[in-house]
């Protein structure tokens, strides 16, 4: 049987069709007509006022960070239960992150923990980078509420989410800034790049600013600041732009296959899958649950064994050596959903059967 991979990329037919233009124009290094067609085919889908591709999700939220103002010893505030890509932003602007845990209700950050983190900082904070994981809604309705209140700019870390709802309000689009990824595992894949988006025109035009070198006005290149490279190739933006005509077809598989492992593996008593807030739609990028007894590494060996490709959740960023030193506001969840979770292939290629065949090899794992 051909290899189960946990979320490949799955192209739709349209891309070469794009591609092929973009080298008929002669526009393939970073910008070109394919960028901004990207740019507003999200700001369509999304209803975020503003978008700007960059090179990958980090980079735009690198570009947040420091549109926002963020510099040497500012306190951001940061979802613990993530990926590195999330965080490590905030090491180049040479801030400091001050990590909070995830809650039992959606695994994504607690707003009753943030408040504490608040309380407890050295110095008021001024920014939070709140992590929609696994394509699950973050409880933004409270954390918007207790940001505003306190002045914390709020950048969403919509990287696995794209297509996630909250009450009909699409994730990234929530707070002053969102962010997107287009890497090769994503429910949305140009094999890399990302999208900063934002209510701010003023905002997006200073991240442009700073995407593009920071080079002035001039005829000449006259840089006054530091910039970066972050931009998005007009080749990858020709992949997006054919991804995002069928994006919904692509959400609505994968809540189809998470309802397939929920009929194969919900009546085992020990497994429990990632929840869903009140209100809310995921994507479920990827299925994820937790067992109450049996190890997850076995599981996942197993799997292994039979060519299925699994992964443990996130391991959490207070847990990190790189983050030894920095300050956590926890309670261990995180730290426990790490230690039973498994993240189950997810693809938008799966077929029932392929779902059956991964829940019976976990069945004989388990009980």
């Amino acid at each position: 049987m051909a290899r189960l991979f946990l979320s490949p990329p799955h192209m739709t037919g349209n891309e070469q069709r794009y591609i092929a233009e973009v080298f008929e124009s002669n526009y393939i290094a970073p910008l070109g007509p394919m960028v901004t067609r990207f740019e507003q085919a999200i700001c369509d889908y999304t209803q975020a006022p503003f978008a700007l591709g960059t090179s990958s999700g980090t980079a735009a939220l690198h570009l947040a960070l420091r549109v926002s103002g963020i510099g040497e010893g500012d306190i951001v505030l940061a979802s613990s239960f993530t990926f590195i890509g999330s965080v490590a932003a905030i090491l180049y602007q040479q801030a400091t992150p001050l990590f909070i845990d995830a809650d039992a209700k959606s695994w994504n950050l607690s707003p009753e923990l943030l408040e504490l983190a608040i309380a407890r900082a050295p110095k008021p904070p001024k920014a939070l980078i709140v992590t929609h994981l696994y394509g699950q809604c973050a409880e933004m309705r409270r954390i918007m509420a207790i940001c505003r209140e306190h002045g914390i700019v709020v950048i969403e870390d919509a990287a696995e989410s794209l297509g996630a709802t909250l009450d009909g309000v699409h994730t990234g689009t929530w707070g002053d800034f969102g962010v997107y990824s287009f890497n090769g595992n994503k429910i949305l894949s140009t094999s890399g790049g990302g999208m900063l988006v934002s209510k701010s025109e003023e905002a997006i035009a200073k991240a442009m600013f700073y995407a593009t070198q920071a080079k002035e006005p001039t005829p000449w290149y006259e840089h006054k600041e530091l910039g970066y490279n972050y931009r998005m190739s007009n080749v990858l933006a020709a992949i997006g732009v054919a991804q995002m005509e069928v994006l919904a077809e692509r959400v609505t598989q994968r809540r189809r296959i998470f309802g397939w492992y929920q009929e194969a593996l919900g009546e085992i008593d020990e497994i429990d899958f990632m929840p869903e807030l009140p209100g809310a739609q995921g994507n479920r990028w990827l299925t994820t649950l937790t067992l109450g007894h049996s190890d997850p590494e076995r599981v996942r060996t197993a799997l292994e064994d039979h060519d299925i490709e699994s992964r443990p959740l996130w391991k959490p960023m207070h847990l990190q050596p790189l983050f030894s030193g920095a300050e956590a506001v926890t309670d261990g969840v995180s730290e426990q959903l790490f230690s039973c979770g498994l993240c189950l292939p997810s693809g938008t290629q799966m077929t029932q059967e392929d779902v059956i065949r991964v829940s019976d090899i976990i069945r004989k794992v388990v009980v």
